[in-house]
Formats: C-alpha cells, sequence, structure tokens
C-alpha cells in the first residue's frame, strides 16, 4: 500500500484519524478518483485486488465500487481506521426490489476517536452518492443538491439501507451487516464486467462528485444537473474525460481512443433512436 502516493493523488497530507480527516479523505476521493469503467469498454477484465486498483487509481484513473471502495478501504485500514467491507445491491430504479445481490461493496467506519459510538457510511463507490460520510443513524441528509435517506435495511436484517435523492443514477443501496471479502464479490464482478445485459458493458459512463453536485458523462452526453451538452468529437470527448474526470488520453493508445469513441458514438445512436446520427466518428 502506497499510503504516500495515494494521499498525494487525493491532495492530502497524512493525519491521525478522526471524523474531520475522514471527511476530508471521502471528498478528495469522490472528487479526484473518477467513477468509470472504461477498462470494460475496451473488452478488458480488471482484478478485484485493492493494490490492483490502486496502481490504476495511481496511474490517473478510477473504477467502479469493488475497485474505489476496495483501494479505499485499504488505504483507510494503512492510516488506522477500522473499516469493515460489506456486501450490498444497489438498485438501479424503481421497478428493482431491494436486495443484496453482491453488485456492491459498501464500507462502514467505526471507532473514530473523536466519535467512538458512531458508525459511518463510507462509499466512495457510488458515482453520484455521498460527497462525505454518512452516520448510520435513521434519518434524512442533505448534501448539495441531493437528499439522502437511511434507515434500516428490510432485506438484511442488522444493515442498512441508503435511498438516493429521485435526481440520482440509481434508487438506492442495501448492504448486509456482516463481514464481505473481495473474493466474495468475484462472480458478480465477472459478471458486471463481461454480460451482454450489465450497465457497465451497455453504456460507457463517468461520474464526478463534488460539494456543489456531480458531473456525469453517458456516451456523448455530458450532463451537470440538467445542464447538458452533446459532444461531437473524439477530441471533445477525451478533453472532458481529462479536464473533468483527469484522465489523462495518453494513458490509452490511439486505437483504443478510437475503440471508445465509436463505442460512445453507437450507444448514443442507439439511445436517440437514430437521431445522433449526425455525430460521426473520426476515421
Amino acid at each position: 500500500m502506497d499510503v504516500t502516493g495515494y494521499l498525494a493523488r487525493l491532495g492530502l497530507d497524512p493525519e491521525p484519524p478522526s471524523l474531520a480527516a475522514l471527511r476530508r479523505l471521502h471528498a478528495a476521493h469522490v472528487e479526484r478518483v473518477p467513477y468509470e469503467a472504461l477498462e470494460v469498454q475496451l473488452g478488458r477484465p480488471t482484478p478485484l485486488d485493492p493494490a490492483a486498483s490502486l496502481a490504476r487509481i495511481l496511474r490517473g484513473r478510477g473504477g467502479y465500487c469493488y475497485h474505489l471502495n476496495g483501494a479505499f478501504s485499504a488505504l483507510l485500514h494503512a492510516l488506522g481506521y477500522r473499516v469493515t467491507r460489506h456486501l450490498g445491491g444497489v438498485q438501479g430504479s424503481a421497478a428493482d426490489a431491494p436486495n443484496v445481490d453482491r453488485n456492491h461493496l459498501a464500507l462502514t467506519v467505526t471507532g473514530l476517536p473523536d466519535a467512538p459510538e458512531t458508525a459511518w457510511l463510507a462509499d466512495t463507490g457510488l458515482g453520484d452518492g455521498p460527497h462525505e460520510p454518512l452516520p448510520l443513524r435513521e434519518g434524512t441528509y442533505v448534501q448539495g443538491p441531493h437528499t439522502y435517506r437511511l434507515r434500516p435495511s428490510a432485506v438484511a436484517p442488522g444493515g442498512w439501507r441508503f435511498e438516493h435523492d429521485p435526481s440520482g443514477s440509481f434508487t438506492g443501496m442495501d448492504f448486509a451487516p456482516g463481514v464481505a471479502e473481495m473474493a466474495d464479490f468475484a462472480a458478480k464482478h465477472a459478471w458486471l464486467s463481461s454480460a451482454p445485459e450489465s450497465g457497465f458493458v451497455r453504456v460507457c459512463v463517468l461520474q464526478r462528485r463534488d460539494a456543489a453536485g456531480v458531473d456525469t458523462l453517458r456516451a456523448l452526453t455530458l450532463d451537470r444537473h440538467g445542464a447538458k451538452e452533446l459532444i461531437e468529437s473524439p477530441g471533445d470527448w477525451w478533453a472532458a474525460a481529462g479536464d473533468v474526470y483527469g484522465i489523462p488520453a495518453a494513458l490509452f493508445t490511439d486505437e483504443e481512443r478510437e475503440r471508445l469513441w465509436r463505442r460512445c458514438v453507437a450507444q448514443h445512436e442507439a439511445h436517440v433512436g437514430g437521431k445522433g446520427s449526425e455525430v460521426v466518428p473520426s476515421a
């Protein structure tokens, strides 16, 4: 665990565990390490090992929940925090019944010196989820433009349910109370990375959270809370990847950049039913 390099990636200095320090770590992580699955779009498997996820983060990349929370939990542990990984389940729409189907790795932190009686949901892998940790107490919490709700889970006794703001990209997430190991997510990770039905396969999505809101790039549409911009060239797409999400185009070969662009064009045209046909891939 390269703690020094990880903290440098987050723009932070080392400090002892505390609630304020945890908030700084969490906020910096969701602001600087993007939620993305570009490796899935390129058809490349990614390991679950937090060390491998950290190596990719240190190169300027991100990942989805298994990578982001896997690496973040390892960092917290190295810094002296009492952090636990949990089996979770994210529901993408109201039509999805609450569940804990292992499509999400959730994190909690306990035993903070200045808040010893409170457990915290510290989840950097929810895309447009919380900017800072949430106390595991039933109630409503406002962060920026989003209002969240926490309550005991109805499907995981002893666990919790996070309900997203109605404007969020998913409806909710339940997680179980027990301790999970990274290997517990291997089968679901393989499915999410390769199955044609997987959302990570079907649509290229990048997200970055800050205190005021969320930047989402879905195929060719860059969206900041309804302020949408259609990206019409591969140069502009990679400029957005770098400027908004901190992903340097130089990390990808010319062929990989072209392949990602063509996939995003196809996904956009499928979404708009052909109305996006004026967006032509580069030669």
